[in-house]
């Protein structure tokens, strides 16, 4: 059976069923397992209920006819040194298909003696020959480490399981080719990457499927603004995405790097739709946009949809966050374009450094990314910024050196 006909067969499953049922509702409730003498049995048989079984009760059984496949990093030799390594300045081929398939979990973990390696090793991907990739974001801010620093968490669409493994289930559908690379900027040597990546080939993809994008931006820092404390139009907002087509977002990571003590996140979320002069959407607060609440209360917690799974010494200059949210639930979907932004502080009032991914499905063609920031200045830093957060600790700033990594 091909698989386009996976629907018709369910429909024709339900019909034969039904037919059954009026024949002879007996007949009907033994096929399905029912005794005829009890209730559920008796009213099948008197024609009272019909047989209507969710398609999710076959779904993982239902029999598949496409071809799984994988790429990875394994030893072409036959012996066990499963891993490639990448030089300062050099391209390792992950992935290069000719045809249409469905890439479903993409794998890494890397060996490197590069402290900084989760912000020196960029990921990128081009869809159906396309010139420009959808996907370039350093390795560490695609799977929600943006601060160059390790933690474990789990959800629906990223992972990161121990020892250093990274996850991804994002759908990546292509109907031509598949592209995946991942270059070295940095000064070190990638001693050993792992990688693994599983797709699905097919004879054809349907056509009203999105190409999946994901576009890093960083703020380092923010430009705080002085004002009334009112924002309405979304000026001087940070900015996720800025994206133009038909499309859909399915989600933002983010990572803060606090340049002043106090609460970094009473800004409201604001997103644009189709070429709204004014928010389409409005969100009541960085913690509300990932769904926690007052503050998080320092507390770190991962789900499904949402989480803040990385805090450490909340609202300190040197405080440090990670969040996510996916919109899994109900994609944000555009028809023109989309401009998804959120407030540093109270109506843009504070300078910290905010690094952040988005995550989204459109058509082609994107439009072109922002220049990706050189890697030195991807390095988290605390920048001596002033404002009213600065004097909240006596600490002295440990201006523009490098944060501490977690070994």
């Amino acid at each position: 059976m091909h698989w386009f006909e996976a629907h018709d067969c369910h429909i024709a499953r339900r019909q034969l069923l039904g037919g059954l049922v009026s024949a002879g509702g007996a007949s009907a409730a033994a096929l399905i397992g029912l005794n005829p003498s009890s209730a559920a049995g008796a009213a099948l048989a008197t024609g009272e209920i019909a047989v209507d079984a969710p398609e999710e009760l076959f779904s993982l059984a239902r029999l598949r006819s496409y071809a799984s496949r994988r790429s990875s990093s394994w030893d072409r030799t036959g012996g066990n040194a499963d891993w490639y390594t990448v030089d300062p300045g050099e391209t390792a081929k992950l992935l290069d298909l000719t045809g249409a398939g469905v890439i479903t979990h993409i794998w890494f973990t890397i060996n490197s003696p590069d402290p900084m390696h989760l912000k020196n090793l960029v990921l990128r991907a081009w869809w159906d020959g396309e010139s420009s990739p959808s996907v370039e974001v350093p390795i560490g801010d695609f799977f929600g480490l943006g601060l160059g620093e390790y933690f474990i968490y789990q959800s629906d669409l990223l992972a990161v399981a121990p020892v250093k493994a990274l996850n991804s289930y994002f759908q990546m559908p292509f109907s031509s080719s598949a592209r995946i690379t991942l270059t070295n900027q940095g000064e070190v040597r990638t001693r050993s990457l792992y990688f693994a990546i599983d797709y699905m080939a097919l004879p054809e993809i349907p056509s009203d499927l999105g190409r999946f994008h994901a576009q890093f931006r960083q703020a380092t820092p923010c430009k705080a603004q002085t004002g009334n404390g009112k924002n309405l139009n979304g000026r001087d907002n940070y900015v996720f995405l800025e994206a133009k087509g038909r499309g859909h977002l399915v989600g933002v990571a983010q990572s803060v790097l606090q340049n002043e003590a106090g609460w970094f996140g009473e800004g409201d979320d604001m997103i644009f739709i189709d070429d709204d002069s004014m928010p389409t959407i409005n969100g009541t607060g960085t913690e509300d946009f990932f769904n926690g609440a007052w503050g998080f209360g320092g507390q770190t917690y991962s789900d499904r949809h949402v989480g803040t799974p990385y805090i450490v010494d909340p609202e300190r200059i040197g405080g440090r966050y990670c969040m996510y949210r996916w919109f899994t639930e109900g994609p944000i979907a555009f028809e023109k374009s989309i401009r998804v932004t959120i407030e540093h502080g109270t109506a843009n009032n504070r300078s910290d450094n905010f690094f952040s991914t988005a995550y989204w499905y459109q058509v082609e063609p994107h439009a072109p990314f922002p220049s990706l920031p050189a890697p030195e200045d991807r390095v988290p830093r605390i920048f001596a910024v002033g404002g009213p957060g600065a004097a909240m600790q006596l600490p002295p700033i440990d201006t523009g050196d490098p944060i501490k990594i977690s070994k």
